[in-house]
């Protein structure tokens, strides 16, 4: 997908369109905010009680309201666009995440770039290299996230396998550990978790969404799931050129 501006047949630019499913959370609305900067024309979705978390964008975003999972709503939104960025929320245990991204696999113009945000607990081959403690949340934490109806881990990974057996012109962004703060610039990313470049686990959440939307735009991200880390973090500097394909 292409951030430049094309014509629309009568001598008029036309702005690239994206949806951005998720769009009231706090990843969510940074990355609407490097969208308009990026001078999108920006298409939101979001449960219809957060509609409000969005009003700094007024007038300047369309919204549909609506659980993301809903597929007559993600049709709608996704109507048009060129672009589709999905936050992968593994909320309660409905298949919330795998109801999401099947809507959007299924209801994206053929061609749309998709851009899917989840953890590092997903893998695509099998290669990741995890530490104990991030073992040791999954294998603790998730099933008793999932016992009290809170969040199904399983349900994501689901999600994640959906999108890469898929044909679409795909990406899956897997996050650090993420903090606040002023941005550090596009993170540095690896194929596999477990790299020396990624051992900081630590991203700052406007950088997460950044690197979202700047992935619009990147044909080499297309069919990868790379691992982010913060630029600025102790094992980015410490390994300069470690990232990409990983070690």
């Amino acid at each position: 997908m292409e951030t430049a501006q094309v014509g629309n047949g009568a001598g008029q630019p036309t702005k690239p369109k994206i949806c951005i499913v998720g769009a009231s959370g706090k990843l969510g609305r940074y990355m609407v905010r490097h969208a308009l900067d990026r001078d999108y024309e920006v298409v939101g979705v979001c449960r219809e009680g957060s509609v409000g978390k969005l009003d700094a964008f007024k007038g300047r975003i369309t919204v549909i309201p609506g659980a993301t999972n809903d597929r007559d709503v993600i049709g709608r939104a996704v109507a048009g666009c060129d672009g589709v960025l999905t936050v992968l929320v593994p909320r309660g245990v409905n298949h919330y995440s795998a109801g999401t991204a099947q809507a959007v696999l299924d209801h994206a113009r053929p061609g749309a770039r998709l851009v899917f945000s989840c953890g590092w607990h997903i893998t695509q081959d099998g290669r990741d290299v995890y530490s104990w403690k991030l073992r040791a949340l999954v294998k603790v934490a998730g099933p008793l996230a999932k016992l009290a109806r809170f969040a199904d881990l399983d349900d994501q990974v689901d999600a994640c396998r959906r999108v890469f057996d898929s044909d679409t012109r795909w990406t899956v962004v897997r996050g650090s550990d993420l903090e606040e703060g002023d941005s550090q610039g596009l993170p540095v990313w690896s194929r596999h978790v477990g790299d020396p470049i990624l051992e900081s686990n630590r991203t700052r959440r406007v950088d997460f969404a950044l690197f979202m939307v700047d992935a619009l735009s990147d044909d080499e991200l297309v069919h990868e799931a790379p691992a982010i880390v913060g630029r600025q973090t102790p094992s980015a500097l410490a390994h300069p050129g470690a990232g990409r394909g990983g070690s």
